[in-house]
């Protein structure tokens, strides 16, 4: 009981923050501020954990390592010089310099820590025109987040998740471009369990396919350093909040040098995954793919997929990307599932020859903010016959030639006027019900 109480107490202080932060918005974009607010949180996440680290050293009497970057990445800990600190920014808030110094402190910090190389805004607040006063204000506000005092309940991530999801729905159609409504996630981590291996979304936003796959290994009493991550994301900005996120949460990840076109850039060439989980975008127009890619050889066996609909242009790299063993779970449209559009269905029947479904589910409408239509879920799986040993221990039936459909079109319910979401009893009732059908025996 005392544990549902802390996690009232903190989702209120979420949503006073967000009311706080919210107020200040006017003079910036609303598909920018996302930035503005999630970089600043981020410095300030960063240096509690550099100021609790220089604290510890003091305390045990190390303090000749205190200028020691070494002493601060041994612990994974950033290492920030003085004009990066937390303190410094709060200090100098109300100067009218203060984006300079802003974009100063990210700049060098990401000099100073290979793994964020890409992550931060690069001369963002300089740029952005905003007033040194409303910037002082926002500081305040992020200034009375205590990122590290309560490890039990991750505050800084938690927060960072909830802005996420609040500017997705913010922004509506534009704000689902880097964020899937996160029980969507839970619900395909529930399904494939990315106990171990190479995880890659080829999509990844803001990278909560990432962060719910280490919760899900977590929460199962599982080891998070037995998941390597992959991934791949186009837009520039939606690049960085993924860096950010994952470095927030310590999860190290591979998503490329730099934000790319995963068709025309494909900066995992010779990855196999174990798992794949994506929320490509829906019915994207125009890709050009048709044209310019005809002898790809992520289609090698099927027919080249239309320019007019990615749709299959997505189905077909992820089950490239496949191991041997590998399961992908992923987000379609609804008529990925029926169209017979330019050769659409052809390849659709090619998938199915091929023995690669192994489950599909409708799900509601109105769970995503990029659009209010029922969409469903694909999980194509190379090991139907489940002959990997870990298939096996775990008694899997042979499920060759077999497919599981899922209704779950009327559960759900509204969390406000134009949005549903599925609750824990829900991905549960729907990934039980998988599984079971999965362990049946053959007789």
């Amino acid at each position: 009981m005392a544990k549902r109480t802390n996690n009232k107490k903190i989702k209120g202080f979420e949503e006073a923050l967000w009311d706080s932060a919210n107020k200040l918005r006017g003079s910036v974009e609303s598909s920018e501020y996302k930035h503005v607010v999630l970089s600043l949180i981020f410095l300030k996440f960063a240096s509690d954990k550099f100021e609790a680290r220089k604290q510890t050293l003091i305390d045990e009497g190390r303090e000749a390592l205190l200028d020691m970057v070494e002493a601060y990445t041994m612990e994974n800990i950033f290492y920030l010089p003085e004009e990066s600190r937390w303190s410094y920014i709060s200090q100098h808030a109300k100067q009218d310099d203060i984006a300079i110094r802003i974009d100063t402190a990210l700049s060098t910090i990401e000099k100073n820590n290979k793994a964020l190389r890409g992550a931060l805004p690069d001369n963002y607040y300089s740029r952005l025109g905003m007033g040194a006063k409303d910037l002082a204000s926002l500081i305040d506000t992020i200034n009375n987040i205590d990122t590290v005092t309560d490890k039990e309940n991750d505050v800084v991530g938690r927060v960072y998740e909830y802005f996420l999801g609040k500017f997705a729905a913010a922004e509506g159609k534009g704000g689902g471009e880097f964020y899937t409504p996160k029980c969507v996630v839970n619900l395909i981590a529930e399904m494939i369990e990315p106990y171990r291996g190479k995880i890659y979304d080829p999509c990844c936003g803001s990278g909560g396919m990432f962060v719910q796959s280490i919760k899900f290994v977590e929460s199962h009493h599982g080891n998070s350093k037995d998941i390597s991550i992959y991934g791949q994301e186009n837009t520039a900005t939606t690049y960085k909040l993924a860096k950010m996120n994952l470095a927030i949460r310590g999860i190290s990840g591979n998503l490329g040098d730099v934000a790319g076109n995963t068709f025309f850039k494909d900066q995992h060439p010779d990855l196999k995954a174990d798992f794949i989980m994506a929320n490509p975008p829906f019915n994207q127009k125009g890709w050009r793919g048709a044209d310019e890619l005809v002898d790809d050889p992520r289609w090698a066996g099927y027919d080249t997929p239309p320019t007019g609909n990615a749709n299959y242009a997505w189905i077909l790299h992820i089950i490239s990307k496949l191991s041997e063993n590998g399961t992908a779970g992923f987000v379609l449209a609804n008529g990925s599932m029926s169209t017979a559009t330019s050769g659409e269905g052809k390849i659709r029947q090619q998938i199915i020859d091929n023995d690669l479904v192994d489950c599909m589910i409708a799900l509601p409408g109105q769970l995503f903010y990029t659009t209010q239509i029922p969409v469903c879920l694909w999980f194509i799986s190379r090991d139907k016959q489940a002959k990997s040993a870990a298939s096996q221990t775990r008694g899997f039936r042979n499920r060759q030639g077999e497919t599981l459909f899922i209704d779950a079109r009327n559960i759900g319910a509204m969390i406000d006027r134009t949005h549903k979401e599925l609750s824990t009893d829900d991905i549960q009732q729907i990934s039980s019900t998988y599984h079971t059908w999965r362990s049946q025996s053959d007789d």
